[in-house]
């Protein structure tokens, strides 16, 4: 976590510095291209407050309310950034790079558009950097696909995507402007403008999907539950696990509902510290299971016979 907020964090100033400076640009040559990208990063910039916000809210214990905790609040407002992406970032660079060819002028003086997308360049590069660094080290030796898909913290890789767009838009841009003026053909300028709009929507796009597969509710992932069923199965009192459920409630916070068959001799007493046993094992072994509920199951003569005081939940 200190990782992804120190990878926010840059993003935050870099974006800030850039949309200023590209706004300025923009002002003085009329570049469409240069519009976009500051739009571009002025919504990158609202986007990792909303991040930071997200990760802040997040972090709040459980209460009356939330019984489960807080972790959630991460998801909606990583969602709510991908919506940010598509309706503003990639709607308004489209609109803006349509309006130039409807309308088309040539760039002028390019000189502190180069001036700026250098500045750019070197500020989101570092970004980029910064925030790739964070995410490898979050993925370890998963391949990049898999990470994302699987990742339970999607202000990771929401800072890469914006970043890993940044650079490219800024290439976008620079070629824009660069044949716009070389060629005096102010069609590239607007023609970059729709691209970049076009790649945020499709960055949006793919971190919306894997954003709302989250906040409707995703599992902890195969890795975790069959560590988890390892260490249930591995009780000397535990005849088969039957089920192991989980429910993902924020990036470290895990609820664990599982199934098991015990041994038909045990007492009710040597169940219960059986219970009490798996539980510490389990929250040992993956410090992020919150919540967790064992149920023996019906196979239990024990069960049977007095159904609530062999099935307990822990928090």
């Amino acid at each position: 976590m200190p990782s992804t907020k120190l990878a926010i964090y840059t993003a935050l100033g870099a974006n800030l510095l850039i949309a200023v400076t590209k706004f300025v640009a923009a002002g003085i040559s009329g570049s469409s291209a240069m519009v976009s990208e500051g739009i571009h990063s002025l919504v990158d910039t609202l986007n990792e407050v909303l991040l930071l916000v997200g990760l802040r809210k997040s972090q709040q214990p459980a209460d009356q309310r939330r019984p489960f905790g807080y972790g959630k609040e991460i998801y909606f407002y990583s969602y709510l950034v991908s919506i940010l992406i598509f309706a503003v970032g990639g709607g308004v660079s489209f609109y803006e790079g349509v309006t130039h060819i409807l309308d088309p002028h040539v760039i002028e003086d390019p000189f502190w558009n180069y001036i700026v997308l250098g500045i750019a360049f070197a500020l989101d590069g570092f970004s980029l950097i910064t925030a790739t660094k964070a995410f490898n080290a979050q993925r370890g030796e998963q391949a990049f696909w898999v990470a994302v898909r699987d990742s339970k913290d999607p202000s990771s890789f929401v800072v890469l995507f914006e970043d890993a767009a940044d650079v490219l838009g800024l290439m976008i841009a620079f070629l824009g402007v660069f044949l716009g003026h070389t060629l005096q053909n102010p069609y590239f300028d607007g023609a970059a403008s729709i691209l970049i709009g076009l790649i945020l929507t499709a960055v949006s796009l793919v971190l919306a999907r894997e954003s709302r597969s989250l906040l409707m509710g995703e599992g902890a992932g195969a890795a975790i539950e069959a560590q988890i069923t390892e260490v249930t199965q591995a009780h000397p009192s535990v005849e088969t696990v039957v089920q192991t459920l989980t429910f993902q409630v924020g990036p470290e916070q895990i609820v664990l509902v599982q199934r098991v068959r015990f041994l038909s001799h045990l007492t009710a007493v040597q169940l219960t510290q059986s219970i009490e046993q798996i539980h510490q094992q389990l929250q040992a072994a993956i410090p992020t299971l919150t919540h967790i509920f064992i149920e023996p199951q019906s196979g239990n003569r024990l069960f049977q016979q007095s159904p609530t005081a062999l099935s307990t939940g822990h928090a």
